[in-house]
């Protein structure tokens, strides 16, 4: 059995088989998934697994260089905007490099989303908790 943070298989390939510039968006129940992409689907109930929940479990076993965030959440969620910036101010410390934070519009936001190599489904309900991570390389 597999020893390490993610369990999920499906979600454990999608991060192992990464490479640099990579996109893995994590989002909320909402966010429309093109059928072009990968979707890992974690959502079980409303609010299982929450966003925030899935993105600390993802980060612990992907190294990241770059975030987008719609600017919306700024506005609409300022408390999941919070609690990214913390995260990846932590990460930053963890992983001995500065991450790039980027926002743009919800709807380029969902334009993004089709050159994501998987897109990680939560049970988050709550406006604008999307990321796309942007994988870099720890060398």
């Amino acid at each position: 059995m597999k020893k390490t943070t993610i369990l999920n298989a499906q979600l454990s390939y999608s991060i192992a088989t990464l490479g640099h510039t990579d996109g893995l968006c994590i989002c909320d129940a909402g966010l429309p998934i093109p059928d072009c992409v990968e979707r890992v689907d974690l959502a079980l109930t409303r609010g299982t697994p929450g966003f925030l929940e899935t993105l600390y479990c993802i980060t612990q076993e992907m190294f990241v260089e770059r975030v987008v965030i719609a600017e919306e959440v700024k506005q609409k969620n300022p408390q999941i905007l919070t609690a990214l910036l913390e995260h990846f101010k932590t990460l930053e410390v963890e992983q001995g490099n500065q991450i790039q934070v980027d926002y743009v519009l919800h709807e380029r936001f969902k334009q993004l989303t089709h050159e994501n190599k998987a897109i990680v489904r939560t049970g988050e309900c709550s406006p604008y908790a999307n990321v796309i991570l942007y994988s870099g390389v720890p060398f």
